[in-house]
């Protein structure tokens, strides 16, 4: 019978803490500026740029003093090392970097809030202190007023997209607003943004292009872009109905390559700016390349960003319902986006992704994730997100971090993307940022060149699990240089009838056949998905049976030595995670439930071969404290125990005495 017991979170600690393990990180920016080298990040000394962490949206990008030291000490705890401030401009956030309060009227949005600067400010000064970068999204959300100069602001969507690419006096207000931030200084550091090595990446706008939903159906702004267009054909001698053609439309000929070509100068005009203020960072435009159309407009940029999100779910305002799969159970979990957008000459970081609660197997998806970012060379990943505010200690359970049922008329805002206090994926976090910053995972060992023919289509059948196979590029238009095979996009790499795939180094597998997943490397192991069903699963050096039906079971040493030979190393088990009496009718929620947050057990017999024969397995629970030691027997080079009957917990710290 399936047990469960309490596993509440607290926002102000961890209860393990590997500040240790990267104590040498300590202030971000002791490596210099970093800047893009081919296909990775590096800072000024040579050290290779690679993160994981979290956004901040909305209000959680300015809290008080105290819950910016305490917060910054708990991402540090968990690994983290980079921080992506999201959303500041939500006319709906409170604070936002205009206002750091409701009620008086906000005339135009072109000065900042000087409260909301010093709490935002200081918080970066904390992050720093912390070893934790920042990467800056300046225009999300702004929302234009009467006082700004701009046409049709009641008409016009959030920061004025698709235009805000094309209408002269949004770009000015833009390069305004640019310069007042990156030159505004912070009285904690003495520097000015732009001067701040503490930052290390940028964008333009935030999931914006020309060839994905935005409408082209607002007035002056669509008028004028169809005049545009009137004189571009004009002058390149073009025949096609611009007064009447269907500017929403995803088409070749005249249309995409105007598109792509204003859209381009935008990054270019905008990236220009941007260094003539003094920004020293890497910039990229966007961060939404659903088409190979968006990505070629970067190839001036300095990276890729892109976004993911496993889930397929209504989340209305009061019918609330979600995908409730694994990725062990997919042969394809979407995440052929990224190698489609992954060009063999830039980095490509990923600032946002999740698999969002409610879903019961969520907890696959750090791991997951930083596997086979680690296997790609990926610069890496900031999952969306930590919280939309700061009043955390409020947030006694999963997916509910409002008092309303949404935000800016927006459902899921409410809290089902909020994941501090989720065991199921901030719990794994301690796993994910080893993998990703310490490299645990090797890189793959071949790389397969993708021709990309189709600018506007879905990624093709050669994207399709590719990326847990070899490393996967895409050449659009520009040759991939030292790959080892080159295909078709419509060519299958990985069939789905084969029922799994093993990456060339051999390091990591997944089975949708038979729903589980491992990563076997010498400092990290782990397996994951559907365990039970699978009995004894034998890694090289590990053993582990689990009685659950589905369960993660993660293994990283911790004083950099492999696992054979550690006399440190954090153990992790946790499958489903969920609030104290919780409500579903099959994917339908009915109940959000109450606190506490409940995990459930997870009952498996571990064997690890080593060399250290006094090692102790103490249970650690979610204060940080020592539940207990779990009985152990040292036979033959190999330690045994059992977990689940006695000192229940998630954590276990398995150290030489």
């Amino acid at each position: 019978m399936t047990e469960y017991i309490p596993f509440p979170a607290y926002p102000d600690d961890a209860p393990i803490d590997l500040r240790f393990v990267f104590e040498n990180e300590k202030p971000a920016g002791k490596h210099g500026f970093i800047k893009a080298v081919g296909d990775h990040f590096e800072f000024e000394d040579g050290t290779v740029g690679r993160f994981w962490g979290t956004n901040f949206n909305g209000g959680a990008n300015f809290p008080d003093h105290d819950y910016a030291e305490k917060s910054a000490k708990r991402l540090a705890k968990f690994g983290v090392n980079i921080v992506r401030f999201h959303q500041l401009d939500a006319e709906w956030d409170t604070p936002n970097i205009f206002a750091f309060t409701k009620g008086k009227r906000i005339e135009n949005t072109r000065e900042l809030d000087p409260e909301s600067m010093d709490r935002l400010d200081y918080y970066i000064y904390c992050l720093k202190n912390e070893g934790i970068y920042c990467y800056m999204d300046t225009y999300t959300y702004r929302k234009f007023k009467n006082g700004d100069g701009v046409e049709n602001v009641l008409g016009l969507k959030d920061a004025a997209k698709p235009y805000c690419a094309c209408n002269r006096r949004l770009i000015e207000l833009q390069k305004e607003m640019f310069e007042t931030i990156w030159c505004h200084v912070n009285p904690y550091t003495g520097l000015a943004y732009k001067d701040d090595p503490v930052f290390v990446m940028a964008e333009i706008v935030n999931e914006c292009d020309f060839f994905s939903w935005y409408p082209f159906e607002i007035e002056p702004y669509s008028s004028e872009f169809r005049q545009n267009f009137r004189a571009w054909l004009d002058e390149k001698g073009l025949e096609y109905d611009a007064e009447n053609c269907d500017l929403n439309e995803k088409v070749t000929g005249p249309l995409l390559e105007y598109k792509m070509e204003v859209q381009t100068e935008y990054y270019r005009e905008m990236t220009e700016h941007c260094r003539k203020i003094g920004i020293k960072i890497p910039i990229t435009g966007t961060n939404w390349h659903l088409s190979a159309a968006c990505t070629k407009t970067h190839f001036d940029s300095d990276f890729i960003d892109n976004h993911h999100y496993v889930y397929d779910w209504h989340w209305g305002e009061f019918d609330k319902s979600c995908m409730n799969r694994g990725i062990t159970q997919m042969y394809d979990c979407g995440s052929a986006i990224f190698p489609k957008s992954h060009l063999d000459d830039k980095p490509l970081f990923i600032s946002e992704w999740d698999m969002p609660w409610p879903n019961s197997f969520r907890a696959e998806s750090p791991i997951y994730f930083a596997a086979v970012g680690a296997l790609q060379g990926y610069a890496g990943y900031t999952i969306h997100t930590y919280a939309y505010g700061t009043r955390l200690e409020n947030m006694k359970i999963l997916g509910k971090e409002g008092s309303s049922q949404t935000i800016g008329g927006v459902s899921y805002r409410e809290g089902i993307f909020s994941t501090w206090n989720d065991p199921a994926k901030f719990g794994l976090f301690y796993h994910a940022a080893i993998i990703t910053r310490r490299g645990d995972v090797s890189p793959a060992k071949n790389k397969i060149a993708v021709k990309v023919d189709d600018l506007i289509s879905s990624p093709g059948e050669a994207f399709k699990c590719s990326s847990e196979l070899s490393r996967i590029v895409a050449d659009i238009d520009r040759e991939v240089s030292g790959a080892d095979r080159y295909v078709k996009e419509n060519e299958v790499l990985v069939p789905e009838s084969a029922g799994e795939v093993r990456s060339d180094t051999g390091e990591l597998y997944r089975s949708w056949e038979k729903n589980y997943g491992t990563i076997d490397t010498p400092f990290t192991k782990c397996v994951y998905g559907f365990l039970g069903k699978n009995g004894e699963l034998e890694l090289d050096g590990l053993s582990v049976k689990c009685e659950n039906d589905f369960a993660v079971i993660a293994m990283s040493s911790l004083d950099g030595e492999k696992i054979s030979s550690s006399k440190n190393m954090l153990l992790t088990t946790v499958g489903r995670a969920f609030n104290q009496d919780a409500k579903f009718a099959d994917e339908k929620m009915l109940d959000y439930g109450h606190a506490p947050i409940m995990i459930e057990v997870i009952k498996s017999e571990i064997k690890i071969k080593t060399d250290c024969p006094d090692l102790r397995v103490w249970s650690v629970n979610s204060e940080g404290f020592y539940v207990g030691a779990i009985p152990t027997e040292y036979k033959d080079g190999v330690l045994s125990f059992k977990l689940g009957d006695n000192f229940r917990s998630m954590y276990y710290l398995i150290q030489s005495e």
